[in-house]
């Protein structure tokens, strides 16, 4: 079941289209993910869902029901900032009641209220602190508390981990997953973290100049990217330049980098121009019996814990990198040749533009 569907939705201010001509259907009971770089137009979609921007053109409907030209509070949306927008002066019962006193809900449900949101977030017994006795997470928590206790149909996310630090970011997206499942709620959540966006999303909008370049699961838009750019953004690739050959009904020939692959399915005409994405962990060395595709210098290694990343260079200078896991033996030095090997079936072949 649809809970909120986009229409041609376009949101300009002056000769910028930050939004442009987008169009989008997010199911009843998902977390939806806007994922894209700085200035792609995902915080001004989700902001337009909430009501804080004015939409040029296209429509946003909640359900059955057109909301664009509604104010945000008749919209019954919460939203969580990235800046958790917390007030210092105000207790965190206080914080957490500010939405239902502002729709003058009775004084007696107002407790109950609260105090189940808190402890949907388990922060119970907190609701007497300051804010400045809270930490970072807490706080996150606290903002997370303040937009469920309205009993929103969607919640949105704008960037909620980004001012948090690394180890407290895996956490707390693994709580908002938690909490978002459990209670079978709807979200729209934005951030420019791939990571973040794979581990949390049931399905991710990939944006890109005001418009969307994919929509899909997680694992469709890594495995089966549907533009360079995508398969760039999500989790980084190697981008090799080739020439088509033959197609052979199955699969086409392409010579790349002075090697030759098969790639499944026809990319372009022979002696078309094509960009082949084989992803770090795809690649692995090449043990006595495996069929190199490629022949590599090894330029740099890191050792990362629990992957280990080589930085190599094709004999024609285009610059490799290969992930393997940090409990793998790569006896390689630095300067020394090797070979490369790949299953054909992770390789994405683009036509080039």
């Amino acid at each position: 079941m649809t809970a909120i569907r986009i229409d041609n939705l376009t949101c300009a201010f002056g000769e910028l289209r930050a939004v442009d001509g987008i169009s989008a259907t997010i199911r009843r009971g998902e977390l939806f993910t806007l994922l894209g770089p700085s200035g792609c137009g995902k915080t001004t979609l989700l902001r337009s869902i909430a009501g804080f921007n004015d939409v040029t053109s296209g429509s946003i409907w909640l359900g059955e029901k057109r909301i664009d030209s509604l104010p945000a509070h008749q919209r019954n949306i919460g939203m969580v900032f990235q800046n958790y927008a917390i007030f210092p002066n105000l207790k965190v019962a206080d914080n957490v009641a500010y939405g239902l006193r502002a729709r003058r809900v009775p004084q007696a449900e107002i407790a109950s209220r609260v105090e189940k949101a808190l402890q949907r977030v388990r922060l119970e017994g907190f609701g007497s602190r300051w804010p400045h006795q809270m930490s970072g997470g807490q706080l996150q928590r606290v903002a997370i508390a303040r937009a469920l206790v309205i009993e929103p149909s969607v919640l949105l996310f704008d960037e909620p981990l980004s001012n948090l630090d690394a180890q407290l970011r895996t956490e707390m997206r693994v709580e908002i997953r938690r909490l978002q499942q459990s209670l079978g709620l709807t979200a729209v959540y934005v951030t420019h973290d791939q990571e973040e966006a794979l581990a949390i999303s049931d399905r991710i909008a990939v944006l890109r100049g005001g418009r969307i370049e994919q929509v899909g699961s997680p694992e469709e838009i890594y495995r089966k990217p549907q533009t360079p750019f995508v398969a760039e953004f999500l989790g980084g690739t190697n981008m090799l330049p080739g020439v088509a050959g033959a197609f052979d009904g199955a699969a086409t020939t392409v010579q790349a980098c002075g090697a030759t692959v098969s790639v499944p399915g026809k990319v372009a005409e022979t002696g078309g121009k094509v960009l082949l994405s084989i992803r770090p962990e795809a690649l692995r060395v090449a043990r006595d019996g495996d069929t190199a595709i490629l022949k590599a210098r090894l330029v740099l290694r890191e050792f990362l814990g629990q992957i280990q990343r080589l930085h190599a260079e094709l004999p024609d200078g285009t610059p490799i990198r290969v992930s393997a896991l940090g409990a793998a033996t790569v006896s390689i030095q630095e300067g020394a040749s090797f070979g490369l090997s790949c299953d054909p079936a992770q390789i994405v072949a683009f036509p080039a533009p």
